[in-house]
């Protein structure tokens, strides 16, 4: 037995899909925009490791279960990102994080359709 407690490691090859999201145990972790397709995982007992090119890109704590999503806002650049890190009241996220739909009354939308079919609200 070792003098000094040590951490198991479990060292995978992983591809980064479409969406920046390397798949570790039936979760999802995210990794930086522009990481490369393929990369190294490191899976110690409560963390994962994600390096590119042998320099560290992620870090998070294992989620439990499948199906999870760990997303790190600072990993996504642009609106959406943005959107997300400070949270952007004017917007609700919809399917995968990132996405955003603009909130607007029920009332807007009442007032297109009538308009659309001639209805109530809108003369042709």
């Amino acid at each position: 037995m070792p003098a000094l407690p040590f951490d198991a490691l479990l060292t995978l090859e992983r591809r980064v899909s479409h969406d920046g999201l390397v798949s570790i145990g039936g979760n999802y972790y995210s990794v930086p925009d522009r990481t490369r397709r393929v990369v190294e995982v490191h899976q110690l007992p409560d963390t994962i490791r994600i390096l590119d090119g042998g320099r560290l890109v992620a870090s998070h704590p294992i989620l439990e279960g499948r199906r999870q999503y760990r997303i790190d806002p600072d990993h996504r650049q642009g609106t959406a990102a943005r959107a997300m890190r400070h949270g952007h009241p004017d917007s609700l996220p919809i399917g995968r994080h990132g996405d955003h739909v603009a909130r607007r009354s029920l009332a807007v939308y009442q007032a297109v359709g009538e308009r659309l079919a001639g209805g109530i609200g809108g003369q042709r």
